[in-house]
This record gives structure tokens, C-alpha cells and sequence, in this order.
């Protein structure tokens, strides 16, 4: 770093959403950053062929964190981001699906304008948007729920409590990020608040990836289900919603049940 601060010249610092992990889904301008950036801090998540696309003059950070196991903290990656901008370094943190859902953005938003930094945001795809696509349904739909829920299943103190009445009712959509460990305790918390046993639960994994993975389940079998998958990718629980087919291959008996 130039001993003299005043010859540097600074960059904002771009925080930038990779999407679920197929390339193709990158917005244009999310290319044209990664193309362009001196270092590249990137999540554990996000995959190897998004990381391709960076410029070869490109370094690239790992910074990745892992929910109940060993990562860098927060202050390591704040500290990170702050000391290659600082150094004139055009950064980029690259966020698995949008930085602005789940992703620390306020923390490290936080860091950098303390530092006397400028950033600049470039949204990504949700992976609740690429799971749902998977299924062949949508999040929303008349008659049948006028709002979706993104929510977590575990937080800085474990796992993530939430307003389990609300979500127990009839015809909620919810998209529930980190869920895999959280399974067993989010089925109970539901149970316990009234949510029918047999209400869809859809687990996708690595969604839009080429090893994406569906895996239909309700709430009564949702952990067992889990246990016997074996998921190692990133997965989110679609809660309410079962893929397309079975969902079809169901309305017969709800029929008859009217």
C-alpha cells in the first residue's frame, strides 16, 4: 500500500448478488463487475463456474462461512473488504443469490462506510425464485396465499424462532434459507402451532445447478425424508408447496375429501 493515502485512488466497493449458481441467471451487470474487478471476495456457496467468469487479472478471496462450523467471522470478512479498498483495489464481494437476503449485507455496509468508503449494490437472484421455479409453481396465487414468507432456519444464537402461528396456517408459502439442520425443530415448532401433518414440504438442493435435486416430503415425514436424501448442497425448504406433478396428481383425492 502507497504510504501516502491521498495518491489513492478509491473505489466503490460493489456488493454483488451470484445468483443460486447457474451462470446463466447472472444479471449483465453482475458480469460486467466481475470482469472488471481487481479481488473478488467471495461466499462458500457460490459455484466455480461463476467464479470462472471473473477477469484474469482477478484474485480470488475466500471468505465463506458455514452455518455450525468453522469459518472466518464477520470481523475477519469486514476487515478484509475494508483493506482491499483501501489498498485502490476494485472490489467486489460476490454474494451467493442477492446480497440483500440473508446475506450480512447491513454488517459489512456498515464497515465499509466507517472506513469512508463509497459501494455500490447489484442485485441477484433469490434462490427461493430459482427453487419455486424448479417446481413448476409460483410463489404466490390467487385463492391461495397473497403474501410469501423468506425466512431463516437458524440465526447468530441458533436456531431461528419465528411467528409460528402465522405460519401454521392454511395455504402459507414459505421459504425457509439454512433449513437442513433446523428441519426436525421448525417441524415440531409448526406442529405445535397447528399446521395439518400432511402440508407439502419440497426440499431443493443445489437449485438451478446442474445436480439439482427435488425432493417431496410433507411435514410429518420431513425429517426422515431429510435424513435419508443426504444433502450435501445448499438446499431450501419450499414449505406449502409441492412440485407441479404431485401437486396435480393430489387434487383428485382433495376433491373427494370436499
Amino acid at each position: 500500500m502507497p504510504r501516502d493515502m491521498h495518491q489513492i485512488q478509491f473505489h466503490p466497493v460493489a456488493f454483488v448478488g451470484a445468483g443460486p449458481g447457474d451462470p446463466d441467471l447472472l444479471t449483465v451487470k453482475a458480469l460486467r463487475a466481475l470482469q472488471t474487478a481487481d479481488v473478488v471476495i467471495h461466499d462458500r456457496l457460490v459455484s466455480a463456474e461463476i467464479l470462472a467468469l471473473a477477469g484474469p487479472q482477478t484474485r480470488l478471496r475466500n471468505a465463506g462461512k458455514e452455518g455450525f462450523g468453522p469459518s472466518l467471522t464477520q470481523g475477519a470478512i469486514n476487515d478484509m473488504i475494508v483493506d482491499e479498498a483501501l489498498s485502490g483495489a476494485r472490489v467486489v464481494r460476490l454474494k451467493s443469490g442477492d446480497p440483500a437476503v440473508f446475506g450480512r449485507l447491513d454488517e459489512e455496509l456498515d464497515a465499509i462506510t466507517e472506513a469512508g468508503l463509497d459501494y455500490t449494490i447489484v442485485p441477484g437472484l433469490t434462490s427461493a425464485s430459482a427453487a419455486v421455479a424448479a417446481l413448476g409453481q409460483s410463489l404466490t396465487r390467487r385463492g391461495r396465499n397473497t403474501a410469501v414468507r423468506l425466512i431463516t432456519g437458524h440465526d447468530m444464537q441458533g436456531y431461528a424462532d419465528q411467528d409460528w402461528r402465522a405460519l401454521a396456517r392454511d395455504g402459507e408459502v414459505v421459504a425457509i434459507y439454512m433449513a437442513k439442520k433446523a428441519a426436525r425443530f421448525i417441524q415440531g415448532r409448526l406442529l405445535m402451532h397447528g399446521a395439518a401433518p400432511g402440508t407439502p414440504v419440497t426440499i431443493v438442493e443445489n437449485a438451478s445447478r446442474p445436480d439439482q435435486r427435488i425432493v417431496a416430503a410433507t411435514l410429518a415425514t420431513l425429517p426422515a425424508v431429510l435424513a435419508e436424501a443426504d444433502m450435501t448442497g445448499p438446499a431450501l425448504l419450499m414449505y406449502g408447496l409441492a412440485p407441479r406433478d404431485a401437486a396435480r396428481a393430489a387434487l383428485p383425492q382433495i376433491q373427494e375429501m370436499i
